[in-house]
């Protein structure tokens, strides 16, 4: 049986309860859900990228991307993202950053993608990404 691995990423601020940033078993790595905090800086409170969904997307985006590699994958091993927003009036803005953002990663081919509308976030944080990536 392999074992499962908790990916925490130094550039991550500490979870604030008993979850991993993603968790690694085999070749499948999870990536759980990530915000748009800036990097960790010991001594100080998570702080959002900026207001606004643009800062926020490609910060969440980036925080994705660092746990993925942490869990030694990348964005062409993710099969599965899904988006969770808080406005549904942020779609089209959302989908123009994530065009952009993938085509200037220079992505093969594009994953599974989910985007929802959730109110559960805390306050003033406005976009929500996690990925489930197969290695190999």
């Amino acid at each position: 049986m392999t074992e499962k691995t908790a990916v925490l990423p130094a550039t991550h601020n500490p979870p604030p309860a008993r979850f991993s940033h993603g968790v690694r078993k085999g070749n499948i790595l999870q990536v759980a859900g990530q915000v748009g905090f800036l990097p960790h800086v010991e001594g100080q409170p998570p702080t959002p990228a900026g207001p606004t969904l643009r800062e926020q997307t490609l910060q969440t985006l980036e925080n994705v991307r660092a746990v993925l590699e942490a869990g030694g994958a990348g964005w062409d091993d993710v099969v599965m993202i899904r988006v969770y927003l808080t406005d549904t009036g942020h779609f089209a803005e959302m989908n123009e950053l994530y065009d952009a953002y993938f085509d200037a990663q220079g992505l093969k081919e594009a994953p599974a993608a989910r985007t929802t509308v959730y109110v559960g976030l805390p306050a003033g944080l406005l976009v929500e990404i996690d990925a489930l990536a197969v290695l190999g």
